[in-house]
């Protein structure tokens, strides 16, 4: 079996990041790397990925430079 990464980046989405993450973890394929970049919010998005923290590989919240940034600090992390 592949592993297989799977890059979310969020930015002030907590709905929708919730239901990604949702999404994610309901997959039946099992060998997944999840990994989630968040940039900064000030919503309620760091506190979903603090719920599901247990689904997700590797996450960030820091500020960045847009979606390009965020995308390629996901890359930079992922291993799959």
């Amino acid at each position: 079996m592949c592993k297989i990464s799977i890059i979310t980046i969020n930015k002030d989405n907590a709905v929708g990041l919730e239901n990604t993450i949702q999404s994610v973890i309901n997959q039946t394929y099992k060998d997944i790397e999840y990994l989630i970049i968040d940039g900064a919010s000030s919503d309620n998005s760091l506190a979903i990925i603090k719920k599901y923290s247990n689904s997700i590989s590797t996450y960030i919240s820091e500020r960045d430079n847009g979606l390009y940034n965020a995308m390629n600090k996901g890359i930079a992390k992922a291993t799959g």
